[in-house]
């Protein structure tokens, strides 16, 4: 009888059956894995589990971090929006707010919705800042200071270089400079570092990175000028004194020579701008000659007295004393001016004679020495000299002296006004409470 089989891929010769029974068993046993090997292969469709209310399946056993609520009260809630609108708020910033506002509002505080809706689905990162939120408010949203790599050049090395840029070439065996420039400065520091192998070596760019940092900038020189006075702090107080509180029924007049100033004329015509091309003026000059132009200020009015002379003697600024003299008639005159020979009495006593003449009305103020800026009319100078002397081009005397009392009429006329002055002095170091 042939032995029947539920598996049809098995199929037993008649030989087989009346051969060894353990040859038989073999062939049974390797079927029977050649079977489960196909069930295993065969994938069952996976049964949906019913969901409870929450959108959890019932019976999972798997459950994500518990759920946090957000909480705002309305003054949170209009801070938060507040730093949303500033223009200045970064970007990142902004969205963790939003991030934050979105939880707020979640009846549940849902991350997995507010990281759909915000987060590309990055729940991780809706987390990270609630909790941040919660742990330290808006300060905790912003992005905290990274340690970053350690650093490479040490304290003692950056020391090295802000005294070797703070000292002299010579110092630090550097012959035939006066000043640093970067190149020399890191040429010295590379000698300087290969004899103390303690330093750390660096480049020029970390060089100039710590002199930016520590604001050292050797290589600009800037002038300075030491007023020997003894007595700078009492006469600069004094004439500030004049000009922000002149006593009543006075003038406060600035007087100065502006000397050297010369008719230039040019050798060949000037050209004026075109389109792509600048002014351009010829470099070889003719000289015409020189003036002189002595001139008061007005402090209170702005108003500007002057005379073009050929010459600037005693004789010439005692003519102009006296023509000041007649066009401020009345009222005493606090006349402010610097330490030249011819601004003091000398053998003639010239000064002295000028006031007895007009009733003891002029009253003589000295700048410090070196301390010409205290005087208002240097501004006036400065400005005059900017738009009628720099780029002039006077062929003759006469025409310069038509520029310099045109400008002087133009300002009076147009311009007129005086200058706002603010510097009190130093009222603490002299003693003069009420110049403060």
């Amino acid at each position: 009888m042939r032995p029947q089989f539920l598996n049809p891929g098995i199929d037993l010769q008649d030989g087989d059956v009346r051969s060894n029974g353990m040859s038989i068993v073999r062939k049974v046993v390797s079927a029977a894995r050649r079977l489960l090997v196909r069930k295993k292969n065969v994938v069952a469709p996976a049964a949906t589990k019913p969901r409870s209310s929450t959108g959890k399946r019932k019976g999972s056993g798997r459950r994500g971090p518990a759920a946090v609520p957000v909480e705002l009260s309305r003054a949170e809630q209009r801070k938060l929006a507040a730093v949303i609108r500033r223009e200045r708020t970064p970007q990142a910033l902004a969205m963790r707010v939003r991030v934050v506002l979105a939880l707020a509002g979640e009846p549940t505080s849902c991350v997995a919705a507010v990281a759909e809706q915000w987060a590309n689905g990055d729940r991780k990162y809706v987390r990270k800042w609630r909790d941040r939120y919660h742990k330290d408010g808006i300060e905790g949203l912003k992005t905290r200071l990274r340690p970053g790599r350690p650093a490479r050049i040490g304290a003692v090395s950056r020391c090295q270089v802000m005294a070797m840029a703070c000292g002299k070439p010579a110092d630090f065996d550097v012959p035939h400079r006066t000043g640093w420039t970067l190149k020399s400065l890191s040429e010295a520091y590379t000698a300087k570092q290969q004899a103390v192998p303690e330093l750390d070596p660096m480049s020029r760019t970390s060089i100039l990175r710590i002199l930016d940092k520590a604001d050292i900038r050797p290589h600009r020189i800037k002038m300075w000028l030491h007023s020997p006075d003894p007595l700078f702090r009492e006469k600069v107080t004094e004439i500030c004194e004049l000009y922000l509180r002149p006593p009543p029924g006075t003038h406060v007049l600035c007087v100065d020579e502006k000397t050297g100033m010369q008719a230039l004329g040019r050798k060949h015509p000037s050209r004026t701008p075109a389109p792509g091309r600048d002014p351009r003026m010829d470099f070889e000059y003719v000289r015409n000659g020189t003036r002189k132009l002595i001139a008061c200020w007005d402090t209170r009015t702005g108003e500007v007295y002057g005379e073009v002379r050929a010459n600037r003697k005693a004789v010439d600024l005692v003519e102009f004393m006296e023509a000041v003299a007649r066009k401020y008639p009345e009222g005493d005159v606090h006349i402010i001016w610097d330490n030249l020979n011819i601004h003091y009495d000398g053998r003639a006593a010239r000064w002295t004679e000028f006031n007895q003449r007009h009733g003891g009305r002029f009253h003589f103020h000295y700048t410090p020495i070196h301390a010409s800026w205290v005087n208002q009319i240097e501004l006036w100078f400065g400005i005059f000299h900017r738009r009628v002397l720099r780029h002039g081009v006077f062929n003759s005397l006469d025409e310069l002296d038509k520029a310099v009392l045109g400008f002087i009429g133009h300002w009076n006329a147009h311009e007129r006004k005086p200058f706002k002055w603010k510097f009190t002095g130093y009222p603490m170091q002299t003693g003069l409470k009420d110049a403060a």
